[in-house]
């Protein structure tokens, strides 16, 4: 979490606005941001989690994985809620109603779940085989037992594009429905940039039901801001020479600077940060990327995978075409198009526009031009990466 939140006074000040009408009983419109890796989605969605909270709105924050185990996080964070009801003892007749909806949801869509110690009568009695219909009746109900005891709800989604698409849907139809009746419930989300297609994809209404924002790099004086005041705290000065190379080097993606600054600040001597210290800790900072940011995410690639983002870097300008790459691949588009939902499902490339794809992690194609793996590819010598289609 950075000191300073810089470039995303807009976006607070807007969802707080939000905010403050959920927090008067009012039906809102969800928010949705997206953007790539290191953009500061996160840590976005944190610093709204805390208003809200100031704001007395009920809140639990979610972090979709690959797993499958959406619906239990629901599940235990409406439980949640209706804990803090029954704290309320004019309130605790509200419980019982959202309570059985929610026991219908985990006995049905989370069979690894032992939250509920009931008998195979009972749950023969709450087993349901419509996600959307049982999810809807979670969120309904919850969304009634706020609006009477004046408790609004607020659930910030993190990785969103880790949704199946059947949770997905349900979630836009329950969101849906309980909007139409008028209750104070909401969801902050925040995914990759190819979750407004999928939500397009499940529901034609949800442009209706979201409010969405892209988040991007910063501006130079964005950047500014984000490299010169938390070093004040210590009582460091940057030279402007400083800070231009930093934001030319970072190209304003906030984690990047907050990786620079780190090196550059631990190398430098003195109070005052030049253009020579920032230039002797580009190779540091670069390292510090490559075995960590970019690493991570390039060894859970298949081999197949790799000659895949091997063909993208080769295409040279990105986005790319997938007949770009099937050609550098000396193979058909649709031999191609397996590895690349493959992909796209893993969060390392995303589609830009119609058959054209990007990488999600800013500067990975320049880690890719790095790798010894890929230069041997680049040259021909295919033995580095056997192919054991």
């Amino acid at each position: 979490m950075p000191s300073y939140l810089a470039g995303r006074e807009e976006d607070l000040r807007d969802v707080e606005q939000i905010f403050e009408a959920l927090a008067i009983n009012m039906p809102v419109q969800s928010v949705i941001f997206s953007g790539l890796r290191g953009v500061g989605k996160t840590v976005l969605i944190n610093s709204l989690q805390k208003i809200a909270e100031e704001k007395n709105i009920f809140c639990r924050h979610i972090e979709v994985e690959e797993r499958d185990d959406f619906i239990s996080q629901i599940a235990s964070c409406s439980q949640a809620f209706l804990r803090k009801v029954s704290t309320k003892e004019k309130f605790k007749n509200l419980i019982q109603k959202p309570l059985d909806a929610i026991k219908s949801l985990v006995v049905s869509f989370d069979p690894s779940d032992h939250t509920f110690s009931l008998s195979l009568q009972e749950r023969e009695l709450y087993h349901s085989v419509n996600l959307t219909q049982s999810l809807t009746e979670v969120f309904t109900t919850i969304g009634e037992t706020a609006s009477i005891s004046g408790i609004p709800v607020c659930f910030f989604i993190d990785e969103m594009q880790y949704m199946q698409s059947r949770e997905l849907g349900s979630l836009i139809a329950a969101l849906h429905r309980t909007n139409q009746l008028g209750y104070p419930v909401m969801i902050v989300g925040a995914g990759l940039p190819k979750i407004y297609k999928m939500l397009s994809e499940e529901k034609s209404y949800s442009e209706r039901l979201f409010y969405y924002k892209e988040i991007g790099s910063l501006t130079e004086e964005q950047s500014e801001k984000a490299i010169e005041i938390p070093a004040r705290k210590f009582g460091v000065l940057y030279t402007k020479e400083a800070v231009e190379r930093i934001h030319a080097i970072t190209k304003g993606y906030p984690f990047f600077i907050q990786q620079i600054c780190q090196v550059v600040y631990k190398n430098a001597d003195g109070d005052e940060i030049t253009l020579s210290d920032v230039n002797h800790s580009i190779g540091e900072f670069y390292n510090l990327l490559d075995t960590g940011f970019f690493r991570g995410r390039y060894e859970r690639c298949a081999e197949s995978d790799k000659r895949f983002i091997f063909a993208m870097v080769q295409c040279g300008e990105l986005p790319c075409t997938i007949a770009n790459i099937a050609k550098h691949l000396n193979k058909t588009v649709s031999s191609v198009s397996t590895t690349r939902a493959q992909l796209i499902s893993k969060g390392i490339i995303y589609p830009v526009r119609y058959r054209e794809l990007d990488f999600t992690v800013p500067e990975f194609g320049g880690f890719i031009r790095r790798l010894d793996e890929y230069k041997h590819w680049s040259e021909g010598q295919q033995t580095v990466l056997p192919d054991h289609s």
